[in-house]
């Protein structure tokens, strides 16, 4: 068994993460600073679920102190480092790219000196499909041009790309790039269009609508970008992989899935698009079944399915939940 360093472990993909290793039998030692970039209630919920498995500890500290960071060194030894921490979001990184470059470049940095210092010979980090621009093709591979990010969040996110590289040629470690496209499932990201769907058609309360409805998404359920994050800790050298993203839909029948499986019909409010963001994403995921052997399993009906019940169990509480 194997004792790893996961880092934002609060968040949805992480949590996910955790608990598949944790019932794997490996031991874990979850940091995250648990920030308010969305609403902490869902974060708070997540490490609930794992405070008390067998073989987790947890340790709130942020990734962006580089002495934080070194500190951790007395807690291994370090099977891999799964850097799972970001700040996530297109359109708040427009407001603040600050924070943007602490998290997710300087955060990086700190985690690829620790492995650098404690001889950890494995890394993955979560990247995501932002960083593929405005004009990619349909479905992207992980050749299509990355060089123009259109937001902050994106340009973060390649610049950690960056550093995990030059570590890797300088140092040997053994790097595996995750660029994640859309997520979803129990308890996902509240800032998230799941979510808010969710909420918002069950709450009867208007659905913010950006642009004609007619931009597309590829979906993919939390558990099988778990599954692929894991497989990523295989030795690779070093690779750039897309996981998820795989099945498309546009919002309009987004919506419509989910008023079907709701019973109830959507006040929609139409806004302006906003300018940071794709107008599409759909993943070529080929290369990850090649070197992972993984594939999603999940469908988009059974997965928005999952959720709804999810969000019904929880109701009491998970309809204060902030969307902001």
């Amino acid at each position: 068994m194997a004792n790893y360093l996961l880092t934002g472990t609060a968040g949805f993909i992480a949590a996910r993460v955790a608990e598949y290793l944790l019932d794997g039998g490996h031991t874990v030692l979850g940091v995250d600073n648990l920030d308010d970039a969305y609403d902490v209630r869902m974060k708070d919920y997540r490490l609930a679920k794992l405070k008390d498995v067998e073989g987790f500890t947890f340790q709130h500290m942020d990734i962006s102190s580089k002495d934080a960071v070194e500190a951790l060194g007395t807690s291994g030894p370090f099977d891999a480092v799964i850097n799972l921490a970001a700040r996530a979001g297109v359109r708040a990184s427009v407001e603040d790219p600050w924070v943007y470059v602490d998290t997710n470049m300087i955060g990086t940095l700190n985690l690829l000196e620790l492995c650098r210092q404690e001889n950890i010979l494995k890394f993955v980090m979560a990247s995501t499909s932002s960083i593929y621009g405005g004009d990619a093709p349909l479905p992207t591979p992980e050749t299509a041009d990355s060089s123009r990010p259109l937001q902050p969040y994106a340009a973060t996110k390649k610049g950690a790309e960056a550093m995990c590289y030059a570590f890797h040629n300088l140092y040997g470690i053994d790097v595996s790039v995750l660029r994640y496209f859309t997520v979803y499932g129990p308890a996902g990201r509240p800032n998230m269009s799941m979510f808010r769907f969710a909420k918002w058609i069950n709450e009867g309360l208007p659905v913010q609508l950006f642009g004609d409805g007619e931009q597309t998404r590829g979906f993919t359920y939390i558990d099988d970008i778990a599954r692929g994050t894991i497989l990523a800790l295989k030795p690779l050298g070093f690779e750039i992989l897309n996981l998820g993203g795989h099945e498309t839909i546009t919002i309009n029948d987004l919506i419509s899935m989910f008023e079907e499986m709701i019973g109830r019909e959507a006040e929609i409010v139409q806004f302006p698009p906003p300018p940071a963001e794709m107008l599409a994403n759909h993943a070529d995921v080929s290369k990850a079944g090649q070197l992972l052997g993984w594939e999603p399993q999940v469908s988009l009906k059974e997965g928005v399915s999952r959720l709804l019940e999810w969000y019904t169990v929880e109701r009491a509480w998970v309809n204060q939940i902030e969307t902001e």
